[in-house]
């Protein structure tokens, strides 16, 4: 019987579509990850970036070009991640 789970496209999969799949979901796992990581990279660069705009002169103000990179970054490591990593899977494995 098949796992109810599963969606109906994944139940009756060959092995390596099954691995495709897998690794698709383990690519999904590593950006969110990678993705989190900017997030607080960049959480951080905040304070930074605070002073930069509050202190330097005109339109140089590279912490504040920096930290919305990272900000970027995060978001499109996420949304990637969350893409990537979409369905569920059958034997959890971490």
């Amino acid at each position: 019987m098949a796992n109810m789970i599963l969606p109906y496209e994944e139940r009756n999969l060959s092995p390596d579509e099954v691995e495709a799949l897998d690794r698709r979901r383990r690519r999904g796992q590593l950006f969110l990850v990678i993705g989190t990581q900017c997030l607080v990279v960049a959480i951080l660069l905040t304070l930074w970036s605070g002073q930069d705009l509050t202190y330097s002169p005109g339109f140089a103000h590279p912490m504040a070009y920096w930290d919305a990179l990272t900000f970027l970054l995060a978001a499109t490591f996420i949304g990637n991640g969350i893409r990537l990593r979409r369905g569920s899977n059958e034997f959890i494995s971490y």
